[in-house]
C-alpha cells in the first residue's frame, strides 16, 4: 500500500508565488487575514468550471466576511487567462502551481488521459482555508473532480469559526 504525504491541519501555508491571470504575482501566504485558495484541475476541466461559477457567486459573501479569494490551477496563465475571459470570473484565478508544490501540498496529482484533455499532470480539487496567523486552518483533499465541498456550507463554517474562536481541528496524533 502507497502512503502520501498530507498537509498537516495548523502548519504554515508555504510561501509560494504564482501569476495571476489579471497581471502580476500572488504570493498567498503573504496577504493578511482570512483566505481560500480553491485548488482545481485546470481549463479542461466542465465541473471545475461549474465549481467556479459558484464559487464567483460567492464570492462577494466571503470578501464580506473578510476572506480573501483565489482559484488556482497547474494551467499556464494563458490558459487562465482564457477561461477567466470565458466565464467572466472576477476572483483572482491563479496558474501555474506546479508538480512539486502540489506534493508540497499533499495534493492528489493526475496525468490527462489524452493530449486533448491537457499537456501535463494536474493536481485534483482541493481547498485550503488560511488563517490571519498563516496557518491552514481548514485542508480538503479530493483524489477525482467528483468530491469537492460545498461552498455555501464552507462560508457558514468560516463565519463559525471567527465568532466562536474556534481552533483548528484534525491536530490528534
Amino acid at each position: 500500500m502507497g502512503i502520501q504525504a498530507k498537509f498537516t491541519a495548523g502548519d504554515l501555508f508555504p510561501s509560494f508565488t504564482w501569476p495571476s491571470a489579471a497581471g502580476g504575482q500572488v504570493t498567498p501566504a503573504e496577504s493578511e487575514g482570512w483566505r481560500l485558495i480553491v485548488i482545481y484541475r485546470g481549463k479542461h476541466c466542465p465541473l471545475c468550471k461549474q465549481y467556479l461559477a459558484t464559487l464567483e457567486g460567492l464570492k462577494d459573501d466571503f470578501v464580506a466576511a473578510g476572506v480573501s479569494v483565489w482559484a488556482l490551477s497547474s494551467d499556464p496563465v494563458e490558459r487562465a487567462q482564457e477561461d477567466a475571459m470565458a466565464h467572466g470570473w472576477t476572483f483572482p484565478l491563479l496558474a501555474g502551481l506546479g508538480e512539486e508544490q502540489m506534493r508540497q501540498l499533499g495534493l492528489y496529482m493526475s496525468s490527462p488521459r489524452s493530449p486533448n484533455e491537457t499537456d501535463r499532470n494536474f493536481a485534483e480539487p482541493a481547498i485550503f482555508v488560511i488563517n490571519p496567523q498563516g496557518r491552514v486552518q481548514i485542508v480538503d483533499l479530493s483524489n477525482a473532480p467528483f468530491v469537492r465541498p460545498d461552498l455555501k456550507s464552507l462560508l457558514g463554517g468560516l463565519r463559525y469559526i471567527m465568532a466562536n474562536d474556534y481552533p483548528v481541528r484534525g491536530t490528534a496524533d
